[in-house]
């Protein structure tokens, strides 16, 4: 018995002592370190690439964001309509932007992620196609609803993803958003060119004859956006059939986000939406206006991406009353003090300060709400900023002139 107990141990040590090959698979059909190294790498390739496309995506945002306030005074002329009339833009964008976050409770449950955010990039398409023939003023306005269905679409989407990313969401939020908003604005904000780079196109455009090939420009980018959205991102439903309304109504934390960034939003789009009328009327500048446009986007994309150690070192809550309180401020300068350059600058300073805000709010909602409810709370969330967009750009219109004390 004991040399059976010995001969039995030898063998059991020199199967441990074996080290198994790595071209050989193992008997439980496990993948071999080399085999999974090579698969991380392209999981993680994939991934990037997919980021990169989001990013492209939320870009095309930030350059339509970027686009109406610099054409704004051209729109006024060739239609002849006044503030009011002209602010319908902003109102049906709204209205459409509220539409695709509603059904995106329905859509994503039902269609899945990739399939969604597809259909969002064509309604873009479609939109940008019919606004560069110059349609009747009521068609006009009609296309930027259906171009807000399709970024309320895209938004929800691209978010509800990269909220809910275990690798670094945090920092991707705030790149995702730059890139929207340089627009970098772009956008969101944030490659650096979405919102930062279209008003420097868009000003070029509202100075020829041909303004609103500016819209066939945009409609090329959103073809690029819908190939390769349909190339790059995968089409899996979600797992949930049901809608999602009454989960996410439910919820209480969507309710004070909501409310948040209906307020945010709002002034966002009024002061990058309206500061190239108020420079122009009440300043006193010339065509060139509509460049302080790019720089408050260009200020926001900055903003999105450098103060991400800020936030983390002194905690985001904190930081977001810093830079809410700074930005106020520094508003309360542009309209007291009768300077173009330094009101110039100090939009673009607010920016900065303001950049911050939403992707902070987007990633507490990825911390608070349940996963499965992220890409509806999300949308809908998104789409009321979009009505506060549209509430405070009617609110500028109250007796806009007679309210600045320069």
């Amino acid at each position: 018995m004991k040399n059976i107990e010995v001969d039995v141990d030898v063998e059991m040590k020199s199967i441990q002592l074996q080290e198994p090959s790595a071209d050989v698979p193992s008997p439980t059909g496990d993948v071999t370190p080399a085999g999974q190294k090579g698969k991380e790498n392209g999981q993680r390739r994939r991934a990037h690439i997919q980021f990169a496309t989001l990013c492209w995506s939320l870009y095309l945002a930030g350059w339509n964001d970027g686009t109406t306030g610099p054409l704004l005074p051209r729109i006024q002329r060739v239609y002849s309509v006044n503030f009011a009339v002209v602010s319908l833009l902003f109102v049906f964008a709204c209205i459409g932007f509220m539409t695709g976050a509603l059904s995106n409770l329905v859509l994503d449950g039902r269609y899945g992620f990739g399939k969604v955010i597809v259909l969002g990039s064509l309604f873009q398409v479609v939109a940008y196609c019919f606004e560069s023939a110059t349609p009747p003023f009521p068609l006009f306005v009609l296309w930027y609803a259906i171009n807000g269905v399709g970024m309320a679409l895209q938004n929800a989407q691209a978010n509800g993803f990269v909220a809910s990313l275990r690798d670094n969401p945090e920092m991707k939020m705030g790149i995702l958003h730059a890139v929207r908003f340089q627009y970098i604005s772009s956008p969101n904000r944030r490659v650096g060119a979405g919102a930062f780079s279209s008003p420097l196109v868009a000003t070029q455009f509202a100075q020829q004859p041909h303004w609103s090939l500016h819209y066939l420009c945009s409609f090329g980018m959103a073809l690029l956006n819908s190939i390769l959205l349909i190339a790059v991102l995968p089409t899996e439903k979600s797992g949930c059939e049901r809608s999602q309304f009454r989960q996410v109504f439910a919820l209480r934390a969507v309710h004070l986000l909501a409310f948040f960034i209906l307020v945010y939003v709002g002034v966002e789009v009024t002061v990058g939406g309206w500061i190239v009328t108020y420079i122009i009327d009440v300043r006193g500048g010339g065509p060139s206006s509509g460049y302080i446009s790019s720089g408050f986007f260009g200020g926001l994309t900055a903003g999105r991406v450098s103060l991400l150690w800020v936030n983390r070192k002194v905690g985001e809550r904190r930081a977001l009353f810093v830079y809410a309180f700074l930005a106020i401020g520094l508003e309360l300068i542009v309209w007291l003090v009768p300077s173009l350059v330094g009101g110039a600058v100090t939009v673009s300073v607010v920016g900065f300060f303001l950049g911050s805000m939403y992707p902070i709010a987007m990633n507490h909602a990825g911390r608070v709400l349940p996963r499965w409810l992220l890409t509806g709370s999300i949308g809908w969330i998104a789409g009321s900023g979009q009505a506060g967009s549209a509430l405070l750009s009617f609110v500028t219109l109250l007796e806009p002139l007679p309210l600045n004390p320069g």
